[in-house]
């Protein structure tokens, strides 16, 4: 059923969709004469790579440098990147992945597998679902680049920062997910580029709904300051990312 949902909803999706992607596309290829497409690989279902498509929005072979997390003063960032994040064009194109079967509308954010090597066994779970193009924590953390923002390394700020809620929301979503819950996800996530505030509440109400625990709810409210702890599973915070 959630297969079947995916194909009807992404073709018509995909199709509207294409003169804005073509459009964002050629604007990113002006700006600097370089392949405005990035297909970076993720790790998918069951562990599986895919290749997922986005209009780039940062310098070509920016993800060279070593540094996966992006903060909102990357210095990578194009500026008609930042027009395109903010807005979130550049994710319009995972609509082909949708399509080709790698991902779905609504599932944890694939990641790195430098990233996913590191899962607790806990957070392994999140790799028993295809990935999607946004879930209950592409929402609370809609903010990502704002929040490493001022961090020196990003990465770790990323791990001890924002990996413990997606690891805890996006568990959450794989134990509890239905149709019912991706159509709300995907009215919250669209709620969100207009108002984030709005969106935060009427996800909050979701998963109160859907019995989320106490602490769930108060990290989606995000109405206090994230405080560094450990991945979901893990006893200790994350200091390095060498396995």
């Amino acid at each position: 059923m959630k297969r079947f949902f995916d194909l009807i909803v992404s073709l018509p999706l995909l199709i509207i969709a294409l003169p804005l992607i073509a459009l964002s596309a050629l604007f990113v290829y002006l700006s600097d004469l370089k392949n405005p497409l990035y297909i970076p690989e993720r790790v998918g279902l069951n562990k599986k790579i895919f290749n997922m498509f986005k209009i780039r929005s940062m310098l070509q072979n920016a993800d060279q440098s070593g540094v996966d997390s992006t903060s909102a003063s990357d210095a990578r960032i194009t500026p008609m990147g930042r027009f395109i994040r903010k807005f979130k064009v550049d994710e319009l194109s995972q609509l082909f992945n949708v399509v080709r079967g790698d991902m779905s509308l609504v599932g944890p954010r694939p990641n790195i597998k430098k990233e996913t090597d590191l899962y607790t066994r806990e957070e392994e779970t999140l790799l028993s679902v295809r990935p999607g193009i946004t879930d209950f924590s592409s929402i609370v953390f809609s903010d990502e680049g704002d929040i490493l923002a001022d961090y020196s390394d990003p990465d770790i700020a990323y791990n001890q920062l924002i990996r413990p809620g997606k690891g805890r929301l996006g568990v959450f979503y794989v134990e509890n997910h239905n149709l019912i819950i991706d159509i709300l996800v995907i009215f919250i996530t669209v709620l969100s580029i207009i108002s984030r505030k709005s969106a935060l509440i009427a996800l909050v109400a979701l998963l109160r709904k859907i019995g989320a625990p106490e602490n769930l709810l108060i990290l989606a409210s995000r109405n206090s300051q994230l405080q560094p702890e450990p991945p979901l599973g893990a006893q200790s915070l994350v200091t390095s990312r060498e396995s």
